[in-house]
């Protein structure tokens, strides 16, 4: 039987609340359930220095930094990683890497030079990460994502924040590339209450706000906007919102959009990014540039009736990785 080293640090880190760590929390347990019938043992390892202390033929690294030393120069072993997005690289100004950034931008460069495989969650970021990061398209592979089995439309969710009984909703971080401004403004145009999800809305005041790639919220009025932080009843809140916003103006994926429309939540998204990549002709598309196309497809979607979409699973997620796994077997 194969072993396959599965690097578990970001559950460890401050990624474990957000995508990264949703991403290798769910792909883990679903290769377990899998590995099995593909011949491999899965070895999970959090501290990179027990890497030594076990005898592996791959390890798979579930997360890619480009400013940050997250994938070593030397393997001894057949590597995979995998390359969620590149957003900063497309959006220097506001990602500034600095000195030290710039420095293991190019060591990581190089590093993904002797990286057997990079997986990517979707062609779009396939093709950025070719762009940015001059990885041949022989070593790229696409595998999507899905939304958690408990994301599901329920009967009587239950409301316990005192949310409006009409609301916009969003989920995730606040960067840059999240287009927050352009969503608040299209909610107050349309006089509709805005709830956001997330850490970082809830810590708002406690950021630094002069930094590139936060400054673009400093001018934001944020009087009669819900931000709650990381939240364990997320499919109540999916459940009476009457739509969801996904204003990005890049995304490597958006995993938020497949869990309101698990929920039966109405979807309006931006046509930026992997977004029509990801939900395809089940949501409602603007320009993230422009707020009266926001607030119009907003305002289309909150008129659709709402209807379960469920089109991935990490079954399928976890089936695609291991086929990578056994490329290199």
């Amino acid at each position: 039987m194969k072993k396959v080293g599965f690097i578990t640090s970001p559950l460890s880190s401050g990624h474990a609340v957000r995508g990264v760590g949703f991403y290798t929390s769910r792909l883990l347990q679903a290769l377990k359930t899998q590995c099995s019938k593909f011949n491999i043992q899965l070895v999970e390892i959090n501290n990179l220095l027990d890497i030594g202390h076990w005898t592996l033929d791959i390890i798979h690294y579930p997360y890619f930094d480009p400013f940050s030393p997250t994938l070593p120069i030397v393997k001894k072993t057949k590597t995979i990683v995998t390359v969620h997005d590149v957003i900063p690289l497309e959006f220097p100004d506001h990602y500034p890497p600095g000195i030290r950034g710039w420095v293991n931008l190019q060591l990581q460069k190089l590093s993904l030079i002797n990286t057997d495989r990079i997986i990517t969650d979707s062609f779009y970021s396939l093709k950025k990460i070719n762009k940015y990061l001059g990885v041949p398209p022989h070593k790229l592979r696409l595998v999507y994502l899905a939304a958690d089995p408990i994301f599901k439309k329920i009967p009587h969710p239950v409301n316990k924040y005192n949310l409006p009984k009409k609301f916009a909703l969003y989920v995730g971080d606040v960067n840059y590339n999240k287009n927050i401004p352009l969503l608040v403004q299209a909610c107050r145009k349309l006089n509709l209450p805005l709830v956001i999800v997330g850490k970082q809305a809830q810590e708002i005041e406690k950021l630094n706000l002069s930094h590139p790639e936060l400054s673009h919220l400093r001018d934001i009025d944020w009087s009669g906007i819900t931000h709650l932080g990381f939240v364990d009843d997320l499919v109540d809140i999916y459940n009476l919102a009457s739509v969801y916003c996904q204003p990005s103006l890049s995304e490597g994926f958006g995993l938020p959009v497949l869990e309101a429309q698990a929920c039966g939540t109405p979807v309006a998204c931006s046509r930026a990014g992997s977004l029509p990549e990801i939900a395809s002709d089940t949501a409602v598309y603007f320009d993230p540039y422009n707020i009266d196309d926001m607030a119009q497809a907003i305002t289309t979607a909150m008129k659709r009736k709402r209807i379960i979409v469920n089109n991935f699973s990490w079954k399928k997620t976890a089936e695609q990785t291991l086929q990578v796994y056994q490329e290199l077997l």
